[in-house]
């Protein structure tokens, strides 16, 4: 990768109803996505989410209707995300694993007024769930809906055959779609601007309630389609994501990204390695995307050695690679750091490529169009090439704000995110990753990066993961703890470890109780992939808070 990095976007207006006839009139029959024996075009993806968008319009949604998508990966996610947000409705995107209280409450933080879901999946009944969430529900008339919890919900549809008297079949909304023309659909498609908003996307609340992240037209569309250069799509790759589309992994970095590149996207109900590797083969599926603990269960399954795999030549997981396209050392493949209000990567590297040696653990430079600074968080003055801050970035991928937060309350006067992680820049622009600054340990008086820990605690020959968080202390306010997961049959133990730390870090940082677990699946993981940390600090909290 050269330094000559430019920013580039679409030569179309980054609008939904731009976008999906763009794509559909260059890549026509190609395949957009599979579901088991549901294989949707990119021509059948803008004439079926067109009828229902014609529909949607025939009911009264219009632009600025907030339309609630709660549904797994498929075609009909695809299809009911385009048809709402073609027509210029706000779509927040809902998390099919919530449970009744998550559910509930996010449907009440974004004001949906109409829900678009499934009845059910993998054990989930929505049309149930729905009832507990909002009492006074049952009974009530389809599309006139009034609950007092829910004061904004009017409507329900759902792709099911048969529905709750509150709620309609989807196929019956289909029904209304010839009571709006062509020309109508058209000018609620015209009448939409790249800076409008489009969706929502709740964070996955590791640590506190979720946030509701409002993105627009212009970025969802255009960021994807800046990253290409950065990665090896091409048309006609196929490409398999466990990852949801209710979050930017699975909807910008996966869905439009080959929407753009004129991929295939393969879904499964659910990722179960034996079958997933079964999908693979018989898809051809050349990008993997996914979490590291998913290239570790599908590597391990007992028939991994005799897959033909051959067709996977890219994607995140660099296990499932041929071993020439391999880097091996994941400090050395280049990386990129990202978040849900940047909408996904905002610094990167060529995807796959191998790092110089000096730049190990680099996430790479600020992706074109985006800028970063690093800034003290009490003086918020600019830190030097070198020196650790708080990561701000700007640019046009950036969210247009938290739903029902203040714009001044989450940017800074001049439009810059303090996004409340700890890194630096070295002398040629390469972002360093250290951790959370919410995370920061406090122990006598001290101030410890729990990544800096943890990365040292990483390159011990038996650790897979570690973990570094606080616990209470009566005296030094808080200690370093760590939760260490070993390698497959490999182990140490803890006051090995701690004499072999100890050594490599100051004392201060040393971790005075170290945790030790055989499998990640002992330690509580998020829907997201990501180590559920409140669960986890509980857990060290209860084994060594306040020890002496």
């Amino acid at each position: 990768m050269t330094d000559d990095r430019r920013y580039q976007e679409p030569d179309y207006r980054a609008t939904a109803g731009e976008f999906i006839r763009h794509v559909a009139a260059a890549w026509g029959d190609r395949e957009l996505a599979v579901l088991e024996g549901h294989r949707l075009t990119f021509a059948e993806a803008e004439r079926e989410s067109a009828r229902l968008a014609k529909a949607m319009l025939a009911t009264g949604v219009k632009a600025g209707t907030h339309v609630a998508l709660l549904a797994p990966n498929g075609p009909d996610w695809i299809v009911g995300f385009l048809a709402a947000t073609r027509i210029g409705a706000l779509v927040p995107l809902l998390n099919t694993y919530y449970k009744p209280r998550e559910l509930g409450w996010v449907l009440e933080h974004c004001d949906a007024e109409v829900v678009l879901t499934v009845d059910r999946h993998l054990g989930h009944d929505y049309a149930e769930r729905l009832e507990q969430i909002a009492p006074g529900l049952a009974g009530q008339p389809h599309g006139q809906i009034r609950v007092d919890s829910h004061p904004a919900l009017r409507t329900v549809w759902m792709w099911a055959d048969e529905t709750p008297s509150w709620s309609a079949p989807v196929g019956e909304l289909l029904g209304r779609a010839d009571d709006v023309t062509d020309a109508d659909l058209l000018e609620a498609e015209a009448s939409l601007r790249p800076n409008d908003a489009m969706l929502v996307i709740y964070t996955s609340g590791s640590t506190a309630e979720p946030k509701g992240v409002i993105h627009s037209h212009g970025g969802t569309i255009r960021h994807p389609y800046n990253l290409l250069p950065f990665r090896d799509l091409e048309p006609g790759d196929v490409c398999y994501t466990p990852m949801p589309l209710f979050w930017v992994g699975g909807l910008t970095y996966t869905l439009i990204s080959c929407m753009h590149a004129g991929a295939t996207v393969v879904f499964e109900q659910q990722f179960e390695p034996g079958a997933t590797l079964d999908l693979i083969e018989r898809e051809r599926v050349t990008h993997v995307i996914g979490w590291p603990h998913m290239a570790k269960a599908l590597t391990e399954h007992p028939s991994f050695a005799d897959r033909d795999l051959s067709s996977v030549r890219g994607g995140s997981l660099d296990a499932l690679l041929p071993e020439d396209l391999r880097v091996g050392d994941p400090e050395l493949r280049a990386n990129s750091l990202g978040m849900t209000e940047s909408l996904g990567p905002h610094s990167i590297e060529m995807i796959g490529s191998q790092l110089a040696p000096d730049k190990r653990g680099s996430f790479g430079r600020s992706v074109p169009g985006i800028e970063h600074r690093i800034v003290d968080p009490i003086t918020r003055k600019n830190q030097p090439p070198g020196e650790m801050g708080e990561i701000w970035i700007k640019g046009y991928s950036l969210m247009l704000g938290h739903l029902r937060k203040s714009r001044r309350d989450v940017f800074t006067k001049d439009g810059w995110l303090p996004t409340g992680d700890a890194g630096y820049l070295d002398a040629d622009g390469h972002l360093y990753f250290k951790g959370r600054l919410g995370d920061q340990i406090k122990s006598s008086g001290m101030n410890i990066t729990p990544r800096e820990v943890e990365l040292v605690i990483e390159e011990q020959p038996e650790v897979m993961h570690a973990f570094v968080m606080g616990v209470p202390h009566r005296e030094r306010g808080e200690d370093v703890a760590a939760a260490v997961v070993f390698r497959p049959d490999q182990s140490a133990d803890g006051d090995d470890l701690r004499a072999r730390l100890k050594a490599e870090m100051a004392s201060y940082k040393l971790p005075r109780h170290i945790a030790t677990f055989a499998s990640p699946q002992e330690l509580p993981w998020l829907d997201s992939g990501k180590i559920d940390r409140r669960a986890l600090q509980q857990t060290l909290i209860d084994r060594f808070g306040d020890e002496t």
